[in-house]
């Protein structure tokens, strides 16, 4: 099966390619002439944000005369996340980009009128790379599945420096991301945005019975607080699928900086060893994905590449698995679809 298009929402590639056409004119000084075409959305990746490639060119005016672009548009009916973090997503990646440490897209404009594409939306300079997709699984097809193990295991190496370095990005320049003021940072925001996620899955009555064990899950936790909690950004969705890699196997970017915050430096870390079980661990008669670096591997880096601790890692996965669980009941709420019943759930969130 070929990579498909999981894009929430899709539009009207040739009216997009005028209202863009218009308002890049606005951006760019002097720009005569311009032109934007070869509209498309990506494939096997992109199921929480309409994300739009497009390539501009132009006559007179600044930045060459020609822009490969993506649009980023602000969620609108599927909304995934509770909270509404747009603008710091891109406010996020300016930093990250501005600071060279860590490789993502430069973000050219925000733009938060509404009424230019229907909803506010950001551009960012597009990356030329290939991305581990999702769907389906980039472990059981496609070119990294075909990958050699040697080629895996830098690209495998190159993703895991990369997440370290999220943590090297000096927090002072990342305020913007405090989160209320009962839950400013630290291990206490990024608990309380998901008390809050649970509270909202909780709206629907259909959900009311999956929302009951995420709050005895999110009990259990509450009750065993870890003690090492060393402080640090959270980019929220931690894994190689959210990177892009040139044809040497070499990041070139770091993307979907979806949901944000200061909740401290080893959710990150649990986020992407739990999704490595995940997309790694054997199937079948396949034994563990290789080339890719285990569990204690993954650890061994990050711990040398940023400098900080570890230790209690493991109540991180145990929260990991609760934010995931919020996201699947969410977008089951979406489609329509089941994934989870209560006695899954409860035995994969440790829960009588």
């Amino acid at each position: 099966m070929s990579d498909v298009i999981v894009a929430p929402e899709m539009r009207d590639l040739d009216e997009l390619s005028g209202q863009l056409a218009t308002w890049l004119s606005s951006k760019i000084a002097d720009a005569q002439k311009l032109i934007v075409s070869d509209l498309s959305y990506p494939r096997g990746a992109g199921q929480s944000h309409e994300t739009i490639l497009f390539s501009a060119s132009w006559t007179g005016g600044t930045l060459g005369g020609s822009l490969e672009g993506v649009v980023r548009i602000k969620p609108g009916g599927f909304t995934v996340f509770p909270d509404n973090l747009f603008d710091e997503q891109y406010q996020v990646m300016k930093v990250m980009h501005d600071s060279g440490i860590v490789r993502v897209a430069e973000p050219l404009w925000l733009e938060q009128d509404p009424g230019v594409l229907g909803r506010p939306f950001f551009v960012m300079r597009k990356v030329i790379g290939r991305v581990p997709v999702s769907v389906p699984p980039y472990s059981e097809s496609g070119w990294v599945f075909d990958a050699s193990p040697a080629q895996r295991r830098r690209m495998w190496e190159g993703g895991v420096r990369q997440l370290a370095a999220t943590q090297l990005v000096p927090l002072d320049r990342l305020r913007f991301l405090e989160g209320p003021p009962h839950a400013r940072h630290g291990l206490a925001q990024e608990f309380d945005k998901y008390r809050r996620f649970a509270a909202w899955l909780a709206e629907m009555p259909t959900s009311r019975p999956l929302t009951t064990i995420i709050e005895r899950a999110l009990d259990r936790l509450e009750a065993v607080w870890p003690a090492n909690q060393p402080d640090g950004l959270v980019w929220g969705d931690a894994r190689l699928g959210n990177m892009m890699f040139d044809a040497d196997f070499d990041v070139v970017a770091v993307m979907d900086w979806e949901q944000p915050s200061l909740g401290g430096a080893l959710h990150d870390l649990a986020w992407f060893v739990t999704m490595g079980e995940v997309w790694h661990s054997p199937r079948g008669d396949r034994p563990w994905f290789e080339g890719m670096g285990t569990r204690a591997e993954t650890i061994a880096l990050w711990e040398d590449v940023c400098g900080k601790s570890a230790a209690d890692l493991e109540w991180y996965e145990d929260f990991t698995r609760i934010k995931m669980s919020c996201t699947g009941i969410r977008l089951d709420q979406l489609r329509g679809s089941t994934t989870y019943t209560e006695d899954s759930l409860a035995r994969r969130l440790k829960v009588g």
